[in-house]
């Protein structure tokens, strides 16, 4: 597995917890990374993911609730919803990752941790954002 692709996952595990408990964000990742051994860029790029999707958290949610017609963001499942904010700080927030490379992922790690409905649901909301953003959906952005 890639660094990105577990950092990823380590941070939709410490999103989705957040979801339930919104102590102190500093105080909550040295607990989480307790008994963890991640590489050190695996473990920057983590805390850069969860630093930005809860910085951006309203917003991001705001965005989910745009492009999922018909879905409450709040009775989403909390995988689901979670991976969504992860794709969507990556495609709005880093022009470092090309949009479908953050799709993509989201998609498999939605599969992995909750379904392969999950993965169709969430490809298509990301769809949906990505037809409405000015930036090209192949490339990194960085020239």
């Amino acid at each position: 597995m890639g660094i990105r692709r577990q950092a990823r996952e380590w941070a939709l595990q410490f999103l989705f917890q957040r979801d339930f408990n919104h102590d102190d964000l500093a105080g909550e990742l040295v607990e989480f990374w307790e008994g963890k051994t991640p590489a050190t860029r695996a473990q920057s790029f983590t805390e850069e993911i969860i630093y930005g999707v809860e910085s951006r958290r309203a917003e991001l949610d705001a965005l989910i609730g745009k492009y999922a017609e018909h879905w409450d963001v709040k009775r989403m499942g909390g995988v689901d919803r979670n991976v969504m904010r992860i794709a969507l700080y990556e495609m709005t927030g880093r022009s470092d990752i090309p949009p479908v490379v953050s799709i993509d992922e989201a998609v498999e790690i939605a599969k992995m941790y909750s379904s392969n409905e999950s993965g169709k649901f969430v490809n298509g909301v990301l769809d949906r954002a990505l037809q409405d953003m000015k930036r090209p959906a192949r490339s990194s952005g960085e020239e």
